[in-house]
């Protein structure tokens, strides 16, 4: 009696990773997704696509071993900070050392020929299928056919006939497929990694340039809110949102100044850990423009933290002054 094969997947939860599992268990396959989580993408689009599938879905968080891509990753970086083939490499080998021990016989993802510029050309996915480690167990079900033949088609673990050959940019083939299979909700394309954010990555490279190292503290603290680099040389993260306020409010730590507009709603303003006073001053200003309050309106700043209170009273400047210091673009 012939083994039913088990395949594991990286399943990122958008429509391509979907259709790489829907394409696998239409052949009798048993398949699993897994998700990788770091601060720069979390698991909740890959569970909701899963629970539509009704796919099993194991969740790892690699953040330790991802933290040296974000310094110098061998294979370099995209347009962002996003070091998308050496991520993808960590993933694989993460996901490969899962083989043996949970008993899968092979590995699959959705990506697709030509579908990224940096990661999916025919020259990265050899690159990444041999350092991967295990380039004979590495199946890509929607580029199969264009692709050199691995263990699974060669010994009829999988039909390679049955396997696709889509290849380019455009989705029109995969919103077909997709039909033909009953997938009715899965997410828009669209960048589900911070690290290919400009913004963000804007930010993370400014920060990388003046501590060199960073934490997951202020990775977490560079999701939210506007940045400014002060003239002393402090950060300044006011909060645009209430949203981002209570984000801010949960990642404060021992030394850290939080300063308030009395009198006026308004952002949060959290300078992290010590600073100058005339740094202190100056994110006491954004406290104040970035308030209700009028311009040119006098004011009291709550100035809480460090090792106690204080009060400081300015009057408010436009937005516009603080510009220089804005770290990301935006206003």
């Amino acid at each position: 009696m012939n083994k039913r094969r088990r395949g594991l997947g990286l399943f990122s939860g958008g429509l391509d990773s979907m259709l790489a599992a829907t394409v696998l268990r239409a052949q009798g396959l048993e398949v699993t997704g897994i998700y990788f989580v770091t601060p720069f993408f979390g698991p909740d689009r890959a569970r909701q696509s899963a629970a539509h599938l009704q796919l099993p879905l194991i969740v790892l968080d690699i953040t330790e071993k991802f933290f040296p891509l974000i310094y110098h990753p061998p294979h370099g970086f995209g347009r962002g900070h996003n070091p998308c083939i050496d991520c993808h490499l960590l993933m694989l080998r993460e996901a490969a050392a899962l083989l043996a021990p949970e008993g899968f016989d092979f590995l699959f993802t959705g990506e697709v020929l030509g579908q990224r510029p940096m990661s999916q050309h025919r020259n990265s996915l050899n690159l990444i299928a041999r350092d991967s480690g295990v380039p004979e167990l590495l199946l890509r079900p929607l580029s199969a056919k264009l692709l050199t033949p691995t263990r699974p088609e060669l010994l009829g673990w999988v039909d390679r006939e049955k396997l696709l050959d889509l290849n380019g940019r455009s989705r029109k083939p995969q919103i077909a497929l997709a039909a033909a299979h009953g997938i009715t909700d899965y997410p828009a394309p669209a960048g589900g990694c911070l690290l290919t954010d400009p913004g963000y990555a804007a930010r993370l490279k400014e920060i990388l340039r003046q501590q060199g190292e960073v934490s997951r503290r202020d990775l977490e603290l560079l999701k939210w809110g506007r940045h400014f680099r002060l003239a002393g040389g402090a950060k300044a993260v006011v909060g645009r949102t209430q949203r981002d306020n209570q984000a801010l409010e949960g990642l404060l730590e021992p030394g850290d100044r939080v300063l308030k507009v009395r009198g006026y709603p308004g952002p949060l303003v959290l300078v992290p850990g010590q600073a100058p006073d005339a740094d202190l001053e100056v994110a006491a200003g954004l406290a104040g423009a970035y308030s209700d309050a009028p311009s040119e309106t006098q004011v009291d700043v709550e100035v809480q933290g460090g090792g106690g209170a204080s009060i400081i009273h300015l009057t408010t400047a436009p937005k516009a002054r603080f510009k220089e210091w804005l770290v990301g673009g935006g206003n």
